[in-house]
């Protein structure tokens, strides 16, 4: 009986550790994917867009690492600095300092009055700005997945 157990344990481990491999795979495919819409969004002129999906690619990135960290599903935020914490990251103060601007531009892209104002700011060089941050942030935190 306890052989039948051992195996139903073993089983099971494996599965809910292959569910969150795929979970932590999605999303770090998904930031990915988001990156390469924020750059062509940059290159149509596109700026308040490609700072929203800036945004988009670091959250996704993220929550792939919460889910790595946690072993549990990632949570319905969208606070990057937030996330940054749960993942068990060690952010400098200027780190800090980015995710808390890059998280503004999620919440400008969603509302009205939000949204003019993020238009008016995203001129070509105020995005191509947060272009290399983000891209600078991308790849740190990639280094912070698995070696596949």
């Amino acid at each position: 009986m306890r052989d039948g157990l051992e195996k139903i344990d073993k089983r099971l481990c494996r599965r809910y550790n292959n569910r969150m491999k795929l979970h932590v795979a999605y999303w770090k495919q998904s930031a990915q994917r988001d990156w390469n819409v924020a750059r062509d969004l940059f290159q149509l002129k596109h700026y308040d867009g490609c700072l929203f999906y800036c945004h988009l690619t670091l959250e996704k990135a993220l929550k792939g690492l919460v889910v790595l960290q946690t072993g549990k599903a990632a949570p319905f935020s969208h606070n990057l600095e937030q996330l940054a914490s749960l993942a068990k990251l060690a952010l400098d103060e200027e780190q800090r300092k980015q995710l808390q601007i890059i998280t503004t531009f999620n919440v400008a892209a969603r509302y009205p009055e939000e949204k003019l104002a993020l238009h008016k700011k995203a001129t070509k060089r105020f995005a191509e700005e947060y272009l290399e941050i983000v891209k600078s942030l991308h790849l740190w935190l990639k280094k912070h997945y698995p070696k596949q």
